[in-house]
């Protein structure tokens, strides 16, 4: 079945688990940078992923994206992350940021600049993509739809506690949050603003 072929007002959860989850996994690859985009609680959930990303040698730079600035923080999302970064020991030079997205589409297109000005993009093989596991599969179509069709991808998801692949059906607000999300990515799909996918029924 394709992505086009679900209905949004018709699904179960063996679809929310196909389309959300369902082979959003790291496959252990090394790349050119680890990519990290930006939300309210990304210092929390993804940074983590990020650092032991970078600890582990599978890249050598991690770009972090985001320019919404959210509550009462002083700093847009990737300068937030920058920060912690560092505190945590990650060398400046090994960090790079884009400020001006405030959404998934945003992420990857202001993202191309950032990577073009670091590496040209003809160069790039393969990014490490991090983000929350439910949003993976949407910034993984993103990218697939946006970026050149060279550069390959390691999905390597970091879990909220609420959200995971284990557990999003187990609140009210993982099940809210699995199928708004879900919904997102087959009405952006049915309009042809993400490529369309096979997943397993």
């Amino acid at each position: 079945m394709y992505i086009s072929e679900l209905n949004e007002s018709k699904l179960t959860d063996a679809h929310l688990e196909s389309l959300l989850f369902t082979g959003v996994e790291d496959d252990n690859q090394n790349g050119d940078c680890i990519v990290v985009a930006g939300s309210s609680m990304a210092v929390q959930y993804r940074l983590p992923k990020a650092v032991e990303l970078y600890r582990q040698g599978r890249a050598g730079k991690i770009l972090f994206s985001g320019g919404v600035t959210w509550g009462a923080k002083n700093h847009p999302e990737a300068i937030e992350l920058k920060n912690e970064a560092m505190a945590l020991g990650i060398p400046e030079e090994d960090i790079l940021t884009e400020t001006l997205s405030w959404h998934t589409l945003e992420y990857v297109l202001a993202s191309l600049l950032v990577l073009d000005r670091t590496f040209h993009l003809y160069k790039i093989e393969r990014l490490i993509v991090v983000t929350a596991s439910y949003h993976m599969r949407r910034l993984h179509l993103t990218m697939k739809t946006y970026m050149p069709d060279w550069i390959a991808f390691s999905l390597c998801p970091a879990d909220d506690l609420l959200t995971g692949k284990n557990n999003w059906f187990q609140t009210e607000q993982g099940r809210k949050r699995a199928f708004a999300e879900a919904v997102k990515i087959i009405r952006y799909v049915k309009q042809g603003a993400l490529v369309d996918e096979k997943i397993t029924e």
